[in-house]
């Protein structure tokens, strides 16, 4: 019997007021998880509205295709939302992404996302394709792995974290469970922040990379201008500075008239988006669900298209 986690959607009903749903509306939720947010969307749209879902967890899609059973305004792609530019464009009116690890990922250890239980050490979105962490450490070399540390997870100590584990390797090994590399990585880290466990950035970072998910974020918001209608929603909740900058400077590039100073008396390419609000998280929400802590949702309005 498979065991179940819960999941706390994150800034629920603020991020699908962000959407403005409207009841024919169509829409896509780019990281389904557990459905949270998709059912809080369902319940706004009529019997033509439509709801477009993408996840690479084979779980999450498991969900949402007992959902699309029933409910025949819901179709799902298992894949991760840099395809969100394969859709028709201008057909949409609003899409939400939910970035990071769900609660059911981190609590499963069998998935390999936290140091806080022993698991195998894998960390993939979906399980059915790539390599795994431990596949990946069990090759690369010490440069490329300080580099993926100090890029993705921002740890000051990636040099000294990528030695440990190359020392561990030559010692006794490959490292394959998740406890055996959180014990390696706290004995590389110097200082602890307050609060944090030294293993956290390690994780962090090599999440991201194996699953390319910074380059993947990026993909999906460029796609976003060509798929959104005019006045269609852009909502993105992010959960490290890595991500929420990326939204924050596509959001402020993307709101901003374009001039090109080479040529006189050209009037400048008009905006393409409105930037709306950021949004954090309420204290009760946060008192009710720690992992919240670290959201930060942003939302911006396809600009109109110019006649």
């Amino acid at each position: 019997m498979q065991a179940t986690w819960n999941h706390q959607t994150v800034l629920l009903q603020e991020a699908v007021d962000a959407l403005q749903v409207k009841p024919d509306g169509v829409y896509v939720d780019a990281t389904f998880g557990r459905g949270g947010h998709s059912r809080a969307i369902l319940e706004k749209l009529s019997p033509d509205g439509r709801l477009i879902v993408f996840d690479k967890d084979p779980q999450a899609i498991e969900t949402a295709r007992s959902m699309a059973e029933t409910d025949p305004r819901l179709s799902l792609r298992h894949e991760g939302f840099a395809h969100l530019g394969e859709l028709p464009p201008a057909s949409l009116d609003g899409i939400l992404m939910d970035l990071g690890v769900s609660s059911p990922q981190l609590d499963d250890p069998s998935r390999g996302f936290s140091f806080r239980k022993d698991g195998p050490l894998d960390m993939r979105m979906d399980t059915t394709r790539g390599q795994s962490v431990a596949q990946w450490l069990a090759t690369v070399d010490i440069p490329t792995l300080s580099e993926v540390i100090r890029e993705f997870g921002e740890e000051r100590f990636a040099q000294s974290v990528a030695k440990a584990i190359d020392r561990r390797r030559q010692e006794r090994g490959p490292i394959g469970t998740t406890a055996e590399l959180a014990e390696v990585v706290a004995g590389a880290v110097k200082t602890r922040e307050p609060g944090k466990d030294p293993a956290t950035r390690t994780f962090q970072a090599l999440r991201i990379f194996i699953n390319a998910e910074l380059e993947e974020l990026q993909q999906a918001l460029e796609a976003s201008l060509h798929v959104l209608r005019p006045g269609g929603r852009l909502v993105v909740i992010s959960f490290h500075s890595l991500e929420d900058r990326m939204v924050k400077q596509f959001m402020a590039r993307h709101s901003r008239a374009v001039v090109d100073r080479r040529v006189a008396f050209v009037e400048p390419e008009p905006t393409r988006l409105r930037a709306v609000k950021r949004v954090m998280p309420s204290k009760d929400e946060v008192e009710q669900n720690p992992r919240a802590r670290s959201a930060v949702m942003r939302h911006a309005e396809r600009s109109e298209v110019p006649a």
